[in-house]
């Protein structure tokens, strides 16, 4: 690592860092995110367990983790490098469960606190069945020098998943790894995937090349350098330990790990070589953050470009819904069917078309004779049930088509199937909706109703009024309404449909007066697809709802792009 005579700067930038890491989330099942999930995690376990801790104690003991795959005999090697049985080992796998760090007495204040791997309990005394990879068991032993701590890690190959993360986690913690393996597994494909990841991050490796037969030592050495050349670690120690019978304890003859012990000795024992490893290791995990936390800031801003995406997929459905309701509402769609027939019970479209010619107000006067031989109370409810009925259809069908288009679009989508899994009633209206539109027609009929009365109230119409009575001018405003020119209707029109409503936009005309007719039909029209904007925003913030439950900061991204400028800034 560089030196700086003031390391704030640097502290501070990597704090700022593992902020943004731990504010970043990835909950989208976009594509590679299961990789770049374990890359947020593995960046924010080396903060928190290495890269932090050793920042601010850069003269805390040198910590060497004894990793390997399973069997290779990590827990026997660090009893024997310490003369005594201090890791649990056995032919059952897997036989680590917590992991055993070992450490001069002298040097229990490095280690008995949260300073390094703080998400791991402290235990200390004899192994127990109970251990668990979520705890770190401290062995104080005079057999290791000052300014040395030895970690027996899980397998990294270990049938437990828990026990493989931990092991890949302490071996991103450690200042040096002691990379364990035996003549026969060596060539194995995790423990060099695992090396290759040391080297790209600058740690420190020593090889222990275990259980080796005599005669086959000189051509298993060969070809082990070798393969360490080609992976960049050929300057990385190497030590061969021969089989050999254990001692009653478990332990290898002395002779065999003499070398090794020697070597993490003078280690410990000459700061200035204790401080080469441990810089070398910091500087590398250090020039490996920028490029690490840009492909998080990537992902993070794959997941708001997914997220965006659902949020557009969902609110497209929608949208297209209110333009087709909005279109249904004003061709004149909604004026045939059980609508023409009860408008035909309520004045007789025939014969209404005979009269048009005659002047309006024979056409009232008509309307208010036949009204009062019929009796109108009946057909107008007829008519007025009859609009309520289809215009109520005409936006539960469109409601329902946006929801299973809103499903459909998610389904094609990264992340979309999964939160519908989480809430299967996405994939249709609301269980209120059809409540919901039936009370929005009603009370939009009321408004229609009182406008009447409102614009009967400022006008000298009462008569008239009285002559077709409220309910009557309202159904007949309805009409036009749902007529495809909106209260300017022109005789060119042709259609029963058409015929209709221009008998009821006459008949207004005569009662209000052609402009506001107009007014009236334009804001009527207004009313009712203001409610249905609100009935549809309901149905479709429940989408929102769905994505505002998935936990992604928007600032996120930015976030780790200006803590990461910042580092590049401070070194």
């Amino acid at each position: 690592m560089t030196d700086h005579p003031d390391t704030a700067p640097l502290v501070d930038a990597v704090r700022q860092l593992r902020g943004a890491v731990a504010a970043s989330s990835l909950p989208l099942p976009v594509e590679q995110v299961a990789a770049e999930r374990t890359n947020r995690v593995e960046l924010l376990n080396q903060l928190d367990d290495y890269v932090l801790p050793r920042l601010t104690s850069i003269d805390a003991p040198l910590l060497c983790v004894v990793g390997g795959s399973t069997g290779a005999g990590k827990s026997t090697l660090v009893n024997s490098l310490v003369g005594d049985v201090v890791s649990r080992s056995g032919v059952l796998r897997p036989t680590t469960r917590a992991s055993v760090l070992i450490h001069n007495p002298d040097d229990t204040r490095w280690f008995a606190d949260q300073r390094v791997l703080p998400g791991l309990a402290r235990l200390t005394g004899a192994p127990t069945q109970q251990d668990d990879p979520g705890q770190l068991r401290l062995v104080a032993s005079r057999n290791i020098p000052p300014g040395l701590a030895l970690l027996d890690a899980p397998d990294i190959d270990s049938v437990v998943e828990a026990n493989r993360d931990l092991a890949r986690q302490l071996l991103a913690a450690a200042d040096l790894w002691l990379f364990v393996t035996t003549a026969t597994r060596y060539a194995d494909a995790v423990p060099w995937g695992l090396l290759q990841q040391a080297t790209e991050r600058g740690t420190s490796v020593a090889v222990v090349l275990n259980r080796v037969p005599v005669d086959a030592m000189e051509e298993v050495r060969a070809d082990l350098a070798g393969m360490l050349m080609q992976q960049g670690l050929g300057q990385s120690p190497v030590f061969a330990v021969l089989e050999s019978r254990l001692s009653e304890q478990g332990l290898l003859p002395a002779g065999e790990v003499e070398r090794m012990r020697s070597w993490l000795s003078s280690l410990a024992a000459d700061s200035r070589a204790r401080s080469i490893v441990i810089r070398r290791t910091l500087d590398g995990a250090l020039d490996s953050l920028t490029g690490r936390a840009s492909a998080l800031a990537g992902a993070v801003t794959a997941q708001e470009m997914a997220a965006q995406a659902l949020a557009q997929a969902a609110h497209e459905p929608y949208v297209r819904a209110r333009g087709e309701i909005e279109e249904g509402i004003s061709d004149g769609s909604l004026l045939r069917g059980e609508v023409l027939a009860r408008w035909q019970e309520f004045v007789g479209t025939g014969e209404w078309f005979r009269q048009l010619d005659e002047g309006v107000s024979r056409v009232r006067d008509k309307i208010a004779s036949v009204l009062r031989g019929r009796g109108r109370a009946a057909p107008v409810e007829d008519l007025g049930e009859a609009l309520h009925t289809g215009v109520a259809a005409l936006i539960a069908s469109h409601g329902e088509s946006a929801a299973m288009g809103a499903a459909r679009n998610w389904r094609s989508l990264p992340g979309g199937t999964e939160l519908l899994a989480d809430d299967r009633s996405l994939a249709q209206v609301s269980p209120q909706f059809d409540e919901r539109v039936q009370r929005l027609v009603r009370e939009w009929q009321g408004d229609v109703l009182e406008m009447v009365r409102s614009e009967a109230g400022g006008r000298r119409t009462t008569a008239r009024l009285l002559a077709f009575g409220i309910n009557g001018i309202g159904v007949m405003l309805m009409l036009v309404v749902f007529s495809a020119t909106g209260g300017m209707l022109a005789g060119a029109e042709i259609g029963v449909a058409g015929g209709s409503a221009i008998v009821a936009q006459r008949v207004l005309e005569a009662v209000f007066g052609d402009q506001a007719v107009r007014s009236l039909a334009a804001k009527a029209r207004e009313l009712l697809l203001r409610r249905v904007d609100e009935v549809l925003a309901d149905e479709r913030a429940r989408y929102d709802q769905a994505l505002g439950r998935v936990e992604l900061d928007p600032g996120a991204a930015e976030q780790l792009d200006r803590a990461i400028s910042q580092l590049k800034a401070v070194r």
